[in-house]
């Protein structure tokens, strides 16, 4: 498995040099500062490219490629967006990386209710509590309709944070949801949110697969033709939230997903955490079950509550065991090497980490601390090595 680290560009407080002494060899990269729907020139690729390769490193998956919000909604004439995004990857194909990760989910990305939880033995971690993200959506957007979305023990909780938070909760509330955008140029009050959220108005389950079917039908065959592949990134939450429908959420999901077009280039990133917060997942059998269509790795852990809730656990800690979950992405790869295949190594990332020592002066993006990814990365390293002794012993 290759050892790889997100970086956010230029504008990432950790440096490639740091990168470099973590051991990854690996870089997961996009050009954030692109307009979503816009083309990515090559001059700028290149560039980023050989800011990675005088580094000592190699740009080995596009994360992400952005989607625009349009394509999601499928709203007006939409060939100009498809062209741009085939050149887009035309461009990066010119210089030799040949996998993007992307997600399907409307408006937001990855959502978070808390970037600075504590952890019991010291340090800070995301976390998602559903009762403050209901208490967003009943009290503070007024949707009333999201009352029926949760258990009313929830409802009820969410009442009670409300009416104790003060203004600076809410607003702290508000700034931690809308955190999960590192690539997007907007970013919402409660207000901004409300109108924003008007644009989906009718965008049901059904209509936003079908606007996902659309967007595969035009994508995945110039992937084919420029040999490359995308990997769907899971939805994070793996629930709907804000009344928008979540797609990519489990293993019928992704069954659908795959089929609607049968090629090695629609693949999936397996990310541990994501699929882990669904209750009903077991991410050591969806990753057997998808294995051959798997192209990108993202290896965390969370830890669930009975309420829906969840935070990021120590990678090897949390409700996913993630030494059989590896030991089925290392058989993957002999699998691969067995019948010939060149390109047979599963890059993969620590995703996110807890804040320790000295991460919080740092002011990364959240969720993307130095020192916790580099604890998280180390103890994986260690699987990885122990997996691999193991079946060299017994052969």
């Amino acid at each position: 498995m290759k050892e790889s680290w997100r970086w956010y560009g230029p504008l990432d407080k950790i440096t490639l040099s740091e990168i470099l002494q973590t051991g990854a060899s690996g870089i997961v990269t996009a050009l954030h500062e692109i307009p979503y729907g816009e083309v990515w020139p090559c001059e700028t690729i290149a560039k980023r490219k050989a800011d990675i390769l005088a580094a000592g490193l190699d740009w080995v998956v596009v994360e992400s490629l952005p989607i625009h919000e349009r394509i999601k909604r499928g709203d007006g004439d939409l060939s100009a967006l498809f062209a741009n995004y085939r050149q887009s990857m035309a461009n990066l194909a010119a210089e030799g990386i040949r996998t993007i990760c992307y997600n399907f989910m409307p408006l937001l990305d990855w959502t978070r209710t808390d970037l600075a939880a504590p952890v019991a033995t010291g340090g800070s971690c995301l976390r998602f509590s559903t009762p403050k993200m209901a208490a967003l959506e009943i009290h503070m957007l007024g949707r009333e309709q999201a009352r029926y979305a949760y258990p009313a023990e929830v409802v009820t909780a969410a009442e009670s944070w409300f009416q104790a938070s003060s203004d600076e909760g809410r607003a702290q509330l508000m700034h931690s949801v809308m955190a999960g955008l590192p690539g997007a140029f907007d970013r919402y009050d409660a207000d901004g949110l409300k109108a924003a959220l008007k644009l989906y108005d009718g965008l049901d389950r059904s209509a936003l697969r079908r606007h996902y079917k659309r967007f595969l039908d035009e994508i995945i065959p110039a992937a084919e033709d420029l040999g490359m592949r995308l990997c769907v990134h899971p939805d994070d939450p793996p629930r709907d939230i804000l009344g928008l429908p979540r797609i990519v959420s489990d293993a019928g999901d992704i069954d659908w997903i795959l089929d609607a077009v049968d090629s090695p280039a629609n693949g999936l990133t397996l990310c541990a955490g994501s699929l882990g917060a669904n209750p009903d997942n077991d991410v050591s059998e969806l990753a057997r079950r998808f294995a051959s269509r798997t192209w990108f790795a993202h290896l965390r852990n969370v830890r669930k509550d009975a309420d829906g809730s969840f935070e990021e656990a120590a990678h090897l800690a949390g409700d996913t065991d993630m030494v059989a979950l590896t030991a089925v992405l290392l058989e993957e790869e002999a699998r691969r090497r067995r019948i010939g295949e060149d390109d047979w190594e599963i890059p993969f990332r620590p995703d996110h980490g807890h804040e320790l020592l000295d991460d919080a002066a740092r002011n990364t993006h959240p969720g993307y601390p130095l020192i916790g990814r580099l604890r998280g990365l180390a103890e994986l390293r260690g699987v990885i090595a122990g997996l691999s002794h193991d079946w060299k012993e017994r052969r």
